[in-house]
């Protein structure tokens, strides 16, 4: 299974309001695993760039004019995300600014549930708690101190790790993929180890046996190993 978790930077908060992505990071996930596959990319808004947005991820306008516009890169990122399914913290914001700048390509738009919203994974989890990156980074113990600034890939290379962790730690399919080796009538889905239909044959032997006996019977009327 296939999986892009991904994040982007933008000017501001609104894409119908003028605000462009400036920055879009991903991460291939393979299985649950990080695969070490990646996409990065800064894009020229052809705008300026606010105050506060800087203050966030230190992308100046200054810094992003000689990087291609969105309509340049637009399709190799869909190229590379393909029909993976997209994890993203808090994933209404990005995909509203994906479609946007896809729409204003003639591209096609992505369908929302292609997107997996850690940020509602992490609400339902542990509800009233902070659900920030920052805040899950904090519970789960993952080291975020190169994170002085958002910055796209290293926010998705960020997530990845607290993805796994949301969805039963670093390696979710420790049970040997059981999932993908049961026969097509196996669909119980709380799946349990069953006994074995024939008893394993004994490897003592009857001679060992034998001196076994022999040596309790030395023991007296009751030995612990006759116990039971």
């Amino acid at each position: 299974m296939r999986e892009i978790v991904l994040d982007t930077e933008t000017t501001g908060f609104d894409p119908h309001a003028g605000d462009r992505i400036v920055e879009i990071g991903a991460v291939e996930l393979h299985n649950h695993m990080v695969t070490g596959n990646t996409y990065h990319q800064y894009i020229n808004p052809q705008r300026d760039m606010p105050e506060d947005a800087f203050r966030v991820h230190g992308l100046s306008e200054e810094f992003l004019s000689d990087k291609p516009v969105f309509a340049q890169v637009g399709q190799a990122f869909l190229d590379f995300i393909g029909d993976a399914k997209l994890v993203i913290h808090n994933a209404s914001f990005d995909m509203k600014f994906l479609n946007a700048e896809l729409k204003w390509m003639g591209l096609p738009e992505l369908p929302w549930e292609q997107a997996i919203d850690t940020l509602a994974i992490a609400r339902k989890k542990f509800p009233g708690a902070q659900v920030s990156l920052d805040a899950l980074c904090r519970r789960f113990g993952i080291d975020n101190s190169a994170r002085t600034l958002h910055g796209a890939l290293l926010d998705s290379e960020i997530l990845a790790d607290v993805y796994l962790e949301l969805i039963g730690g670093r390696q979710p399919d420790f049970a040997l993929n059981v999932e993908q080796s049961r026969g097509p009538a196996d669909t119980d889905s709380d799946w349990r180890p069953k006994p074995r239909p024939v008893s394993l044959p004994p490897r003592i032997t009857a001679a060992e046996q034998a001196a076994h006996e022999a040596f309790l019977d030395k023991l007296g009327d009751s030995p612990l190993w006759r116990r039971g």
